[in-house]
């Protein structure tokens, strides 16, 4: 597994054992849900996972509602406004011009955990994966 940098990451993630994350992603449509999970628990691991948040218009793809379902959390949508307004490591005009934000993954995880980045933006499959702590239930 790589992050967006390059660099290769181990495959757990770095919250302690016994706490959740909120897992950001981004992914490109019609993502399977399989490999949406894959590429999940390769970044984070046996962690705890709150839930899955992403940009609103992929929310209700397939893959990503049977991911929820497979991982047993729900799925917590943002508008691209919203995930412009988070400040975060990453940014990408080429996703800023596609979806109006330029990051989705770390962005979705911040608002949703409300604490902060345990696992910065990771790429594993194609798929763009980010996890932060919880400060409140989502």
């Amino acid at each position: 597994m790589t992050t967006s940098d390059g660099e290769r990451q181990p495959a757990t993630g770095d919250a302690p054992s016994g706490s959740a994350s909120a897992v950001g992603i981004g992914v490109r449509p019609g993502t399977e849900a399989e490999r949406i999970v894959r590429a999940v628990r390769a970044v984070v691991g046996d962690t705890t996972i709150a839930c899955l948040a992403t940009l609103d218009r992929r929310a209700r793809e397939p893959g990503i509602l049977s991911a929820a379902a497979t991982l047993g959390v729900a799925v917590v949508a943002f508008t691209a406004e919203q995930l412009a307004e988070v400040d975060t490591e990453h940014s990408s005009d080429r996703v800023s011009a596609a979806v109006g934000t330029p990051n989705v993954a770390e962005a979705a995880a911040l608002l949703a955990g409300g604490g902060e980045l345990v696992r910065g933006r990771t790429i594993v499959d194609g798929i763009v994966v980010a996890a932060a702590s919880l400060s409140r239930r989502p």
